[in-house]
């Protein structure tokens, strides 16, 4: 039976409160103090008993009260941390200043296959210096490789402080948390994600981005390598991220890698890792690769017409089974990773240049997508302005601001070539800068703007009209010069079809 007995705190009243129990031959499993409470787990402490005790108990000076309880507090504590370590699917280990292991959870007696309370680190671990290691910088370690029963796993440790007699901290131990390399790229994937599903951040109503979403659904699915096409700035990450958001790997990590963005020697360790050693400045122990984060996910390739010869030859390897070997390591690691690439070059071109490796385009070209340049998005662009104009007012705490109709036109009619990452960098500034909440068109940072005077006449009615009053007004004025639909389309840089459709739809004559 356990009791809680409630007292008023004074010198000496715990002792004659144990020596009543004491004197009734009880034994007694625990005893946690928590004045003004004293907890008592008596086994042997019957219900005849139990009432003869609290009478002898009343008779003590402070003793206010005498129940019966299920649980001593300190043991619910130890249930409540039992089933919390049960429940990491993480392994884990606490030890001691000495690098004794003090207490494990399931996950980690399970990789090791032994309990391992009360084993030093260097006889648990393959490494015999990360014991040594953790103990000189105080378990202030960087995140490191290491190895436990033949599996390569991430090592986090965290140090674990007492308050002591002159009221310092003073270094316990440590917590040591192991992770899979996959689990980290989730961290990692996770930082990067914009909790948007899918292909939802993919902002349009025009054709062109109608007809993208339809195939990229339609792509999203397959299992395949997918190559990516489109002109800087026109979201090609955004359409890989809700390929692989929509894919059976979407609950797996999502890792990208600007091909471009790095020399080729760390390009190479970014996205295979490094052996322990393999370099001056190496971290101690090694480092997984983005291809083993993203283990069972998706990496992403941006800008892959940039990578270097050496590089390409190496990710063939890899797109050919799956294996490789890190930057200065003999051992092969092989992994289940889809690979998706982007790029604004004509690797076609590149091939037959000499530029591009002509078996790799092919490994990587086996699915592709087109995304459409700005300009050819029409009533888009209007749609995409207001939307970032609100992002801006949010993001640098301002009264929303709204785009004067006068604006309409600059925007329709300018060419983009930045495509929408230029569009949100144009509407970013014009919500800095601009002095009232309505947006004109001298707040614009625009250049190259070629506008049509007559394309919007009179009153706005909708964003609808308007794009359609600039496009019509547009294709009159240039069609006088360029009677036919294949000049048009030279003209505006875009496609035949596309301007063929329009021609129609206005009702131009001559059209092609």
């Amino acid at each position: 039976m356990r009791i809680h007995v409630t007292f008023i705190d004074r010198v000496g009243i715990t002792q004659e409160v144990l020596a009543l129990l004491g004197g009734r031959n009880l034994n007694l499993d625990a005893v946690e103090m928590v004045p003004p409470n004293v907890y008592i787990d008596a086994p042997t402490l019957s219900a005849a008993v139990l009432d003869e005790l609290r009478e002898a108990l009343f008779k003590v000076h402070g003793v206010q009260a005498v129940t019966v309880v299920d649980i001593l507090p300190g043991q619910r504590r130890r249930l409540q941390l039992d089933a919390l370590l049960a429940a990491m699917s993480d392994p884990v280990l606490a030890v001691d200043g000495e690098g004794r292991v003090l207490l494990a959870n399931p996950a980690l007696a399970d990789l090791c296959g032994c309990e391992p309370e009360g084993l030093p680190l260097s006889e648990l671990f393959a490494d015999p210096a990360l014991q040594s290691a953790l103990l000189e910088q105080r378990f202030r370690l960087p995140l490191r490789e290491v190895t436990l029963n033949g599996q390569a796993l991430l090592l986090d440790a965290t140090p674990i402080s007492e308050t002591g007699d002159t009221g310092l901290h003073q270094l316990a131990g440590g917590l040591l948390t192991l992770y899979a390399p996959n689990r980290i790229g989730e961290r990692l994937a996770a930082l990067h994600h914009d909790h948007v599903e899918g292909f939802d951040s993919l902002l349009g109503e025009s054709v062109p981005i109608r007809t993208l979403k339809t195939r990229a659904l339609r792509v999203a699915s397959l299992d395949a390598p997918l190559l990516i096409h489109g002109e800087t700035g026109t979201g090609k990450e955004l359409v890989a991220r809700g390929c692989h958001a929509i894919s059976a790997r979407r609950n797996a990590p999502f890792l990208a890698l600007n091909c471009a963005a790095l020399p080729e020697n760390l390009a190479e360790s970014e996205l295979f890792g490094y052996a322990p050693g393999a370099f001056t400045g190496a971290q101690r122990g090694g480092k997984p690769g983005l291809l083993e984060l993203a283990n069972h996910g998706t990496v992403f390739l941006d800008e892959i017409g940039e990578m270097s010869p050496y590089l390409q030859a190496k990710l063939l390897r890899f797109l050919s089974d799956g294996s490789f070997r890190r930057v200065g390591g003999e051992r092969e690691v092989k992994v289940n990773v889809r690979i998706l690439s982007a790029t604004h070059r004509d690797l076609e071109k590149m091939v037959s240049d000499g530029g591009f490796r002509e078996d790799l385009f092919y490994r990587l070209n086996v699915l592709n997508l087109e995304v459409p340049p700005l300009r050819e998005r029409g009533q888009d662009i209007l749609l995409l302005a207001r939307h970032f104009m609100r992002q801006a007012c949010t993001q640098i705490q301002r009264l929303q601001c709204h785009l004067a109709p006068d604006t309409y036109p600059a925007l329709l009619g300018n060419r983009w070539p930045g495509n929408v990452r230029q569009l949100q960098n144009v509407i970013f500034r014009a919500a800095a800068i601009c002095e009232s909440n309505m947006v004109q068109i001298d707040d614009l940072d625009i250049a190259g703007t070629a506008v049509a005077p007559q394309a919007v006449e009179g009153e706005i009615g909708s964003l609808e009209s308007a794009v359609s009053g600039f496009e019509k007004a547009l294709l009159e004025k240039l069609y006088a010069s360029h009677p036919s639909s294949r000049q048009l389309a030279a003209r505006l840089q875009t496609s035949h079809s596309a301007i063929a459709m329009r021609l129609r739809k206005y009702g131009i004559p001559g059209k092609g």
